[in-house]
C-alpha cells in the first residue's frame, strides 16, 4: 500500500508540475546560473520524487522551506509530501477546497524556476544585446520573460561577465507594453532612473524600488505610453509572486533585490528586457561589434569630411526627431554645412545596446565633442541605428 501511495504522489506531481519542463541534465560546461537561489534545492525535490524516494524528497523541501519561510511552493510540495504518508494524492495541491487559480500560479512558477535551471546557455556565450558598455557601465541586466528570469552581468574590460541570476515575475497580461494600463511588460532598452527605498513606499513594494526609462524615445515615436515601471520586491509575507503577476513591472523576491541593488548606477545601468534572450558566441558577438563599431566612426568620419551628403547617407529616409523629418533635417544640416571651414569630432564612451524588439535595432549613446571653426559643444547623444536593406541607418538622434 505505501509504494502505491508513493506512485500515486509522485505521479500526480510529475504530470502536474513538470509537464513542459525538459527532463535534460545540468550541463557540467553551463554558467553557474541559479545556484544562489532556491532552484538547486528545488530541482533535488523533484529529481528525488522522480526516482520515488520521497523520505529524501521531504527532507529535501524541508531544507527549503526552512531557508525560504514564505515560499509557498516550497510548503505546498512539503504539504503534498506530508499528506502522502497516510493517503495517495491525486493531483498536485492536494488540499480541500484549494483555489484553482492559486494552485495553477504555483504550477507555472515551479515550471518557470525548474525550466530557467535546467535550460542553461552556454558558458561561453553572452546575451546579443549587450554589444558594448561604456566604462563606468558597472553592470547590465538581461531580462528573458519567457523564462522568468533576469541575468545581471557585469562589465569586465568591455566584455559581459555573468554573476548572476533571479526568478522574475512581470506583466499579468504579459509583455508588448502599448498604453497606461494594459498590465503588460515592455519590451526594449531602458536604463534604471532612480531609486525608492523601502520607507517611502507601502509594503507591497517590499524592499524597495528602481524606476526604468520606459518610455524611451523609441516607444514614444511608435505611440506607446505609460509610465511607473519599476524593478521592485514583494510583501514582507510573500517570498514570490507567479510569474505573470505584475501590472508591468519586474519583480524580484527581495532578498534577490537587495543583492541586485549593490550593484544599480542610478542613469547609468542598462535594463534590456526580452521575450527571449539571443545569444551569441564571443566571437560571433565581438563579430557583430566590430561591424558596428566600423559604421559609427564611418558617420564621424564623414560628419569632420565637410560631405553633406555623405554625411546624410548614414540617416534613414524614415528619420524623425525633434519634430524634423528626414528633408527638414537634411535641409538644415545643408544650410549649417555651408558656414564650416573645418570640423573636428570625438566621440567617448560608446555604449551599443541591441534592442530586442521586431525591429534590427541598436541604441548607441556615447559622449560627443563637436568642434568647429564657429561653434563648440560637448553633450551626451543617443542615436537608433536600424538595419535597411542590410545596412545601418540612423533613425532617430538626439541628447542622451
Amino acid at each position: 500500500m505505501r509504494m502505491t501511495r508513493r506512485l500515486h504522489l509522485a505521479a500526480a506531481l510529475i504530470a502536474g508540475l513538470l509537464i513542459g519542463v525538459a527532463a535534460a541534465a545540468v550541463d557540467s560546461n553551463a554558467a553557474r546560473y541559479s545556484d544562489s537561489g532556491p532552484e538547486p534545492i528545488l530541482a533535488r525535490v523533484f529529481e528525488q520524487i522522480e526516482q520515488n524516494r520521497l523520505d529524501i524528497a521531504l527532507k529535501e523541501v524541508e531544507s527549503l522551506v526552512k531557508a525560504y519561510p514564505n515560499f509557498h511552493l516550497a510548503n505546498l510540495i512539503k504539504g503534498d509530501l506530508l499528506l502522502a504518508r497516510s493517503r495517495p494524492i491525486q493531483a498536485f495541491g492536494n488540499i480541500a477546497n484549494a483555489p484553482k487559480d492559486k494552485l495553477a500560479d504555483l504550477r507555472e512558477e515551479a515550471i518557470a524556476r525548474l525550466k530557467a535551471y535546467r535550460e542553461k546557455p552556454p558558458a561561453d556565450y553572452v546575451p546579443r544585446y549587450l554589444l558594448q558598455m561604456r566604462a563606468d557601465q558597472n553592470f547590465a541586466i538581461v531580462v528573458d520573460t519567457q523564462k522568468s528570469r533576469l541575468y545581471l552581468y557585469q562589465n569586465e574590460k568591455g566584455t559581459p561577465r555573468f554573476v548572476a541570476d533571479y526568478y522574475i515575475s512581470h506583466g499579468k497580461l504579459g509583455t508588448d507594453k502599448v498604453r497606461e494600463g494594459d498590465k503588460k511588460t515592455p519590451i526594449g532598452v531602458y536604463h534604471v532612473t532612480g531609486s525608492l527605498p523601502r520607507q517611502k513606499l507601502g509594503d507591497f513594494y517590499g524592499s524597495g524600488a528602481f524606476p526604468i526609462s520606459y518610455p524611451n524615445e523609441w516607444d514614444k515615436r511608435n505611440g506607446r505610453n505609460g509610465h511607473g515601471i519599476w524593478l521592485h520586491g514583494t510583501p514582507s509575507d510573500t517570498f514570490s509572486r507567479p510569474p505573470k503577476a505584475s501590472d508591468g513591472c519586474v519583480v524580484l523576491a527581495n532578498q534577490d533585490l537587495d543583492a541586485l541593488s549593490k550593484n544599480l548606477q542610478i542613469g547609468l545601468t542598462p535594463v534590456i528586457i526580452s521575450n527571449s534572450i539571443e545569444w551569441l558566441s564571443l566571437d560571433d558577438w565581438q563579430a557583430e561589434r566590430s561591424a558596428l563599431n566600423k559604421q559609427i566612426e564611418q558617420w564621424r568620419s564623414d560628419w569632420e569630411s565637410l560631405n553633406v551628403d555623405r554625411y546624410l547617407n548614414h540617416y534613414s529616409k524614415k528619420f524623425y526627431s525633434d519634430g524634423q523629418n528626414f528633408e527638414q533635417w537634411s535641409a538644415r544640416k545643408h544650410q549649417v554645412g555651408s558656414g564650416k571651414s573645418w570640423i573636428k569630432l570625438a566621440t567617448n564612451n560608446i555604449s551599443m545596446l541591441r534592442n530586442p524588439g521586431k525591429e534590427d535595432m541598436v541604441v548607441v549613446t556615447f559622449d560627443q565633442d563637436y568642434r568647429s571653426n564657429n561653434l563648440s559643444n560637448v553633450m551626451k547623444k543617443r542615436q537608433y541605428w536600424q538595419k535597411e536593406d542590410g545596412q545601418w541607418k540612423i533613425m532617430y538622434e538626439g541628447a542622451g
